[in-house]
Order: C-alpha cells, then structure tokens, then sequence
C-alpha cells in the first residue's frame, strides 16, 4: 500500500471517529481519537492499511474509552460498548480484540498521561504522589520549590524521582 493510500485511509478513520465523537461524546474524545490514529500511521507496519475501517474506528474509540471509565455508569460521558459497535455496524467481540491490539500496542493502561482526557488527569489519584528514596510519599510533603519541579517535568511528560541520599 503507497503512503498515499495509507493517508487516504487514515483521512477517513479520522472522520469517522470524529463524526462518532461529535454526536455521542465531546471534543476531548475528539482530540483524543485523532492523536491516536495519527500515531497508527506512523508505525512501520501501518496497522490499518488492511481490515475494514469500521473495525478500525469503533476500536480506537472503545480503546480511548476503555482507559477513561466511558463504559462505567458512574462517568460522563457514558456509552455501553454496543453502542459503538452498533453505529460502526461492528460486532463487539471482534472490536475488542483489536482495541485490545491497540492498547497493547501503544502501553495505555488507566491514567496513560498520553491517552487520558482532561477530566480524568484532573482526577488522577496518583497526581499527587511522587518517588522520594523509593517510597512513594505526598507532593505536599516536599518544599514548594520542588513541587513546582515536579508539575513543570509532568506537564512535559516526564516524571522525577527524589534520591536523598548518597550512594556508597
């Protein structure tokens, strides 16, 4: 498949999940979706140059939602599984698996700093912690100079750990 095939492709997984997120979810699903498939294209092996699209896009939506609780009750937004696959005419097993392939693929897991929406880092239990001589402790618990180091490496995706001590 020619990288322009490939990027007619990706053009179209892109529209379908923005239309899917503008008329059942929000801007930060939106946002979300396309960051994701953007980074599908850059892979070597391009996965979605073969399959049928609609796997694709309900996949890379159930895979966003997976990680930010869409499928819970509990959460806003909330959809069921099925009603993904339903508008993408999928089955929800075979979307699964792939989103499954996704996730495995780019290690999202709950709270992944890249894949998370603003609601759910703005939520995240584990914000608040930080590594000081390999015990996990408060961030009030540090100086606020080193606080303020700590969101500054966070808010470019990096993470620090304190060492107190000197090696021997």
């Amino acid at each position: 498949m020619t990288k322009e095939e490939i990027k007619e492709r990706q053009g179209h997984l892109l529209e379908m999940t923005s239309a899917f997120c503008n008329r059942n979810l929000d801007d930060d699903y939106t946002l979300l979706c396309e960051k994701l498939i953007r980074k599908l294209g850059r892979k070597r092996n391009v996965p979605f140059q073969s399959g049928k699209l609609e796997i694709w896009a309900a996949a890379v939506i159930y895979a966003i939602g997976s990680i930010n609780f869409l499928f819970d009750k509990s959460f806003e937004p909330y959809l069921t599984p099925n009603q993904i696959c339903d508008f993408f005419g999928t089955k929800t097993s075979t979307v699964s698996n792939k989103a499954r392939e996704i996730k495995e693929m780019f290690n999202m897991g709950y709270y992944s700093s890249d894949f998370s929406t603003q609601r759910m880092k703005e939520h995240n239990p584990f914000s608040n912690l930080v590594m000081v001589d390999g015990f996990i402790v408060p961030m009030s618990t540090l100086s606020v100079d080193l606080q303020k180091m700590v969101k500054d490496a966070r808010s470019r995706g990096e993470d620090i750990v304190f060492n107190t001590r000197l090696n021997e």
